[in-house]
């Protein structure tokens, strides 16, 4: 996390927020290309405290959402566990990559050993080398996860607009 923090000021670390800026939108247009491809996009969160908001923003984008335990193997696993010919996601947006304060999601590591890409907002407690495109970010406060919540929406949506746009003016 050291190429992201900016300082430290009181025993608190700040992070980098022109580095925060130029990854988050390299995040968002990988999203919103995702989302042009017809990409299934799964938002994946452990904290209770946003679970309903995260949902609710999977389901305005028309895309899916896990804010409950992972069950280490769904995606490793998933010829076993859902039978064949099971589509696994296409991008997984992490909004909380820490289980506790010292375990990192397993999903982020299923994810990495299937070479799904991942986003992932990172704190200065996190590891962001298995996510595809960290966000190095705050994500413990409710307006912070907002934020997100609100560009990642916008940004598959707009993704999903200019896929109709396209259909309908070249007949995709």
């Amino acid at each position: 996390m050291e190429p992201y923090i900016f300082g430290c000021r009181l025993e608190q670390d700040i992070i980098d927020l022109d580095k925060t800026v130029d990854h988050l939108q390299h995040a968002l247009n990988f999203t919103a290309h995702i989302a042009y491809r017809k990409g299934i996009i799964l938002f994946v969160s452990r904290s209770r405290q946003f679970s309903h908001l995260i949902g609710k923003t999977a389901k305005d984008c028309g895309e899916y959402a896990h804010t409950r335990y992972w069950q280490g193997g769904l995606l490793t696993n998933s010829n076993i566990q859902y039978g064949v010919g099971v589509r696994l996601p296409d991008l997984i947006i992490f909004f909380h990559t820490l289980n506790n304060v010292f375990e990192q999601h397993t999903a982020v590591r299923d994810a990495a050993k299937m070479n799904i890409p991942t986003v992932g907002i990172v704190d200065t407690n996190c590891n962001p080398s298995l996510i595809s495109f960290p966000i190095p970010g705050n994500d413990d406060t409710p307006s912070a996860v907002e934020l997100y919540c609100r560009l990642f929406k916008m940004s598959v949506i707009r993704g999903k607009d200019k896929r109709k746009q396209a259909e309908l003016l070249y007949g995709l």
